[in-house]
């Protein structure tokens, strides 16, 4: 696979990263601020009232680190498969932000729930499996961090990344079991059921929530090719 993972090699990342980070940073503030602003001016809900301005904080945060754990998964495979010499960089920088971005999601999610279902929590489908979610994330961070030997890490937190890859349908289809969540209602065959006040600044932060994460995934692979550098001539100086 020649040309397909240019960016691979951490010279050239390095490189095409210093020119394309700061414009990704750019349009991260500008969709977060239009989407917020947009968020705040929205009237309130007939139903949920100002409660359901969470939602522009909640659904992005979910959708975030759902993508997250999807890429940290993919990367891992790229890494036992082709082992790419960015692969495990990239799967190990992804793991904190996507358990950020999934405390988040609990976090709003149960600031929602406690006016709309009279409980912060409920251990239904959605919420325990997105926990789960959480947990998988503390668990790959914690392997890493159990083995000194980084290829062995690398190793066995792939294939935990990959075996927890799993719980992302169950994240998705589990608002089809019983579920106090409400269910899909903007991805849907008969289009979104939400209005254009609400529509908008959701989407907007969720773009932002999005190049947030590619802005911060940048930057923590970058400090960690830095990192390796280091370490590699702090080993060659004593020997």
């Amino acid at each position: 696979m020649p040309d397909m993972f240019a960016l691979a090699n951490p010279k050239r990342f390095m490189d095409a990263s210093t020119l394309f980070l700061p414009w990704l940073a750019a349009a991260a503030a500008l969709a977060l601020a239009a989407g917020l602003v947009l968020g705040f001016l929205a009237p309130p809900d007939y139903q949920q009232g100002t409660t359901v301005k969470i939602m522009f904080l909640h659904v992005p945060a979910a959708w975030t680190a759902m993508m997250a754990y999807g890429l940290m998964a993919l990367t891992s495979l790229f890494s036992l498969i082709w082992r790419h010499p960015l692969a495990d960089v990239a799967a190990k920088a992804a793991a904190p932000l996507g358990a950020i971005f999934t405390v988040l999601g609990l976090v709003t999610g149960s600031l929602w729930g406690r006016p709309m279902w009279g409980t912060y929590w409920v251990w239904d489908a959605r919420l325990t499996s997105f926990l789960l979610l959480l947990f998988l994330y503390l668990g790959y961070i914690a392997l890493w961090n159990a083995i000194e030997d980084e290829v062995r890490a690398a190793r066995a937190a792939s294939i935990l990344a990959l075996v927890g890859a799993v719980n992302l349908p169950i994240i998705e289809f589990s608002v089809n079991w019983h579920t106090l969540h409400q269910g899909e209602s903007i991805v849907r065959a008969d289009g979104p059921q939400i209005s254009a006040v609400f529509l908008w600044p959701l989407g907007l932060t969720a773009l932002g929530y999005t190049l947030l994460f590619f802005a911060l995934w940048t930057v923590r692979i970058r400090t960690e090719i830095l990192e390796r550098r280091a370490r590699s001539l702090m080993l060659s100086g004593q020997g």
